[in-house]
């Protein structure tokens, strides 16, 4: 317990530095958001006004401040777009990107896990290289490619899947499990490719160790040995891994998400960057950012489970 108080402590500055790099880096995209609102036609009195009414015509510093003040109260301000509270919309279209996610992840998990074990034991034969070619294929093909050739193939072709959204109504009504299988997919051959070559790298370290040949000594079968003594220590390298990628999978939803019209918050962060929407595209960053924080403070706790040698 006292670890992850420490842990936790030292996450904090990491909250702020990503706080603090949020509000400061969308200021640095070009364009007014006020003046897109309003259009051409707008006098600067209309500007004006509106630009005091969120607060755009403050100095940088105090809007900091404010900023700040409204998001240790829960206040992410109000899209100049949708005309909403940004903390509404975010936790409307979160569920759907944080779905999509740990759906890949969990696809990624199912095909790496057993292809890295089984292309470890059977080092240099046929299975191993086959698994190598795929793998490669996998790192080869982002999904900004692999997603439209699946809607080709499965959904135009076959007609087996939906081409896009999240349900038959559309919208955010609900997640039908058949529309995450290819969006899934895309976000998560990669990362299955990644961690594929990662479990087969940590298992031949683990396999080539003094204690495993002690336990095949000892007459142990090849299962027991590889699955209660092989893997449990070759987790730590998977699981730093894994949590490093939550991240880039996060990223790599803005992409999937578009291709697949998937209501998350991709989607949000694209229509919100395109209208220069301060309030939004600060709040959709700043989830995912605090996310990615989350998840790698889960991770190092993560470590004390799996292996008993770093409680």
């Amino acid at each position: 317990m006292k670890q992850f108080f420490v842990r936790l402590a030292l996450t904090l500055p990491v909250v702020w530095l990503v706080v603090s790099l949020v509000f400061l880096l969308i200021h640095l995209v070009p364009g007014d958001p006020i003046q897109m609102m309003l259009g051409e036609g707008a006098t600067p009195a209309d500007i004006e006004g509106l630009r005091h009414l969120y607060g755009l015509d403050q100095s940088l510093p105090r809007q900091y401040v404010h900023y700040w003040n409204g998001v240790l109260h829960g206040d992410l301000g109000t899209s100049i777009r949708l005309h909403d509270s940004v903390a509404h919309l975010i936790s409307v279209r979160y569920p759907y990107t944080l779905a999509l996610t740990l759906t890949s992840l969990a696809i990624a998990l199912a095909l790496a896990l057993p292809a890295g074990i089984i292309a470890a034991v059977r080092r240099g034969r046929i299975v191993d290289q086959g698994l190598s070619v795929v793998s490669l294929f996998g790192l080869s093909v982002p999904g900004l490619v692999l997603g439209p050739l699946l809607i080709l193939v499965f959904s135009i072709a076959l007609g087996w899947f939906p081409v896009s959204g999240a349900s038959p109504g559309g919208g955010t009504g609900g997640i039908d499990p058949i529309y995450l299988v290819l969006p899934s997919i895309a976000m998560g051959a990669s990362l299955a490719a990644i961690l594929t070559r990662m479990v087969r790298t940590a298992m031949l370290e683990e396999l080539g160790q003094d204690y495993i040949r002690t336990a095949r000594a000892k007459g142990l079968s090849e299962t027991a040995v590889v699955w209660r003594h092989a893997l449990p220590n070759a987790l730590v390298p998977i699981i730093t891994v894994v949590g490093l990628q939550f991240g880039a999978l996060l990223a790599g939803a803005i992409v999937t998400e578009t291709i697949f019209s998937w209501p998350g918050l991709g989607r949000l962060v694209v229509t919100a960057i395109s209208n220069r929407d301060y309030a939004l595209v600060q709040g959709c960053l700043l989830s995912i950012g605090l996310t990615y924080v989350l998840v790698n403070l889960l991770t190092d706790l993560t470590y004390r489970l799996v292996n008993p040698r770093m409680r």
